[in-house]
């Protein structure tokens, strides 16, 4: 089996994400670069049907031009969202997108998330974009273009997908699935910071402060 090792870390970070309601059945899907021929990515209805309790042979091989090389399943529609990121920066190493459960509430709302906790500050502005439909090549673009907006050193990224969800990318799975875990943190905590900032129990602390932005 082509990436056998690969594919096994794949299959157990996506079943975490559902697990820890990093994603829900409505969705989300990951994928990571092999190499400049190859990605692995989950398949479409990773969710819905299989609650995104995968085999390794079910993460598909898929090629740059989105031709199932080897695998157990079909191609999301969301690929194109995927190759949009590996076209523009060869750098990107994983594509991450899910339906997160805290960071949901401000992509719901179109709302940029308050980037608020230490372990976060490395993301900078946690953007929230304009609409697109799901699946679309206008979602695609408009994924492709902010990206491309932050300069060709912009590897890491946090993004706010309206009414939709969170898309990560990274160098490698273990490091955008690191960012998952801080983003839901921070949104959890961010959350309710707005709450009693408009409440006036507590304002929002806006100082500049000397972050440790070391991994």
């Amino acid at each position: 089996m082509l990436y056998q090792k690969e594919r096994e870390h794949l299959a157990d970070v996506v079943k975490k994400m559902f697990d820890r309601y990093e994603t829900n059945t409505a969705g989300g899907n990951v994928s990571v670069r092999m190499n400049d021929e190859h990605i692995i990515m989950t398949p479409t209805l990773m969710s819905q049907e299989h609650h995104c309790d995968l085999s390794p042979y079910q993460t598909l091989v898929v090629d740059m031009d989105e031709n199932v090389v080897e695998g157990d399943g079909r191609i999301t529609r969301e690929i194109n969202m995927h190759m949009a990121c590996y076209k523009l920066n060869k750098e990107i190493g994983c594509v991450l997108h899910g339906h997160a459960l805290n960071s949901m509430v401000f992509a719901t709302m179109g709302m940029d998330m308050p980037n608020l906790t230490e372990a976060t500050q490395k993301l900078g502005e946690i953007k929230c974009l304009d609409f697109a439909p799901a699946t679309s090549e206008e979602l695609a673009e408009k994924v492709r273009s902010y990206i491309e907006s932050k300069g060709q050193d912009a590897v890491l990224n946090a993004i706010l997908l309206n009414k939709h969800g969170v898309l990560i990318t990274d160098k490698n799975l273990t490091k955008a699935y690191d960012i998952m875990g801080r983003l839901e943190y921070n949104a959890y905590i961010a959350e309710k910071a707005v709450l009693f900032d408009k409440l006036g129990i507590q304002k929002i602390d806006s100082k500049g402060h000397d972050y440790n932005l070391e991994e």
